[in-house]
């Protein structure tokens, strides 16, 4: 069993950390409000640091699940840093969606003190996360991650080392613009057979067998129809997300016109009121045109 630290408590950092507590590793956290960490001691005991640097000292790994580049950059560098707590030898993980220069960055600076780094974004939103059964995309050294595979597998159901720094993020930014199309198009095909008087639950049991078959299909058509958004992996997030893919776009040159154009439809759906909707929520532009 290791020593670990995990600092964000998020929707999706609460129930990871937790993951780690239930296998018997032993886990410090640390969140920016502490009311947060408080309750995650509450629910599965552990302990809290006061800062980023005092959850990380001691620890064999430290895990970091935050907002944005920014966030990242707020919760490792400086004396209160998780950087300033861990030691060499030690594995530092990202498991927040952000740029890949920042995991190059954050590699570089790791390096320089001994610390080992991987940019571990995952995909599979609250409900993975919850159980146990996200997918973690990783970049980084060979020996580091499989160091640190076994920890991760706590709350994953497939973690893959996808090439060096960055490619983990790189990764998830092909995952967002797939997800991002497919839903643009699960929500004209659901808005079309709405208006076609199709009954819902009938067809997507029907070609949910066939090669429309997707997780969002599955998971999300239902709720579409019903008109019901206020769940699952917000649009806000998902702004930024698509924001670092377009980004990286114009760095290799890689032409993404539907992701901007859905990155748009987007911005109306905030501009609706609907930021912290369920990114299923393009479908209400259609239905409310």
């Amino acid at each position: 069993m290791a020593k670990c630290a995990f600092i964000g408590l998020g929707v999706m950092g609460f129930p990871m950390a937790g993951h780690l507590k239930a296998k018997g590793h032993e886990v410090m956290v640390y969140n920016r409000t502490a009311a947060r960490a408080e309750a995650w001691i509450a629910k599965h005991g552990g302990k809290r640091g006061a800062t980023p640097a005092e959850a990380a000292t001691g620890a064999e790994f430290g895990f970091v699940c935050v907002g944005n580049d920014h966030d990242v950059r707020s919760v490792l560098h400086g004396p209160t840093g998780a950087l300033a707590g861990l030691a060499r030898g030690t594995v530092l993980v990202d498991h927040t969606t952000a740029s890949a220069e920042l995991a190059r960055e954050i590699a570089e600076k790791a390096q320089g003190q001994g610390v080992h780094f991987l940019d571990a974004p995952v995909s599979g939103g609250q409900a993975g996360a919850e159980k146990g059964m996200l997918t973690v995309m990783v970049g980084g050294e060979s020996e580091a991650f499989e160091r640190t595979k076994p920890v991760i597998d706590s709350y994953a159901r497939a973690c893959v080392l996808m090439g060096a720094h960055g490619s983990g993020q790189l990764a998830k930014m092909v995952n967002q613009i797939c997800i991002a199309g497919l839903l643009q198009g699960l929500s004209e095909g659901m808005n079309f057979a709405a208006r076609a008087g199709l009954d819902g639950a009938k067809l997507i049991e029907t070609i949910s067998k066939g090669a429309a078959q997707s997780w969002q299909m599955e998971n999300r058509a239902l709720t579409m129809l019903a008109g019901k958004f206020d769940f699952g992996f917000a649009v806000d997030w998902m702004r930024k997300d698509l924001s670092i893919c377009l980004a990286e776009a114009k760095r290799n040159g890689a032409r993404l016109p539907a992701t901007a154009l859905v990155d748009q439809f987007y911005a109306q759906v905030q501009a609706r009121g609907g930021g912290r909707w369920d990114t299923s929520s393009l479908m209400h532009l259609l239905v409310n045109d």
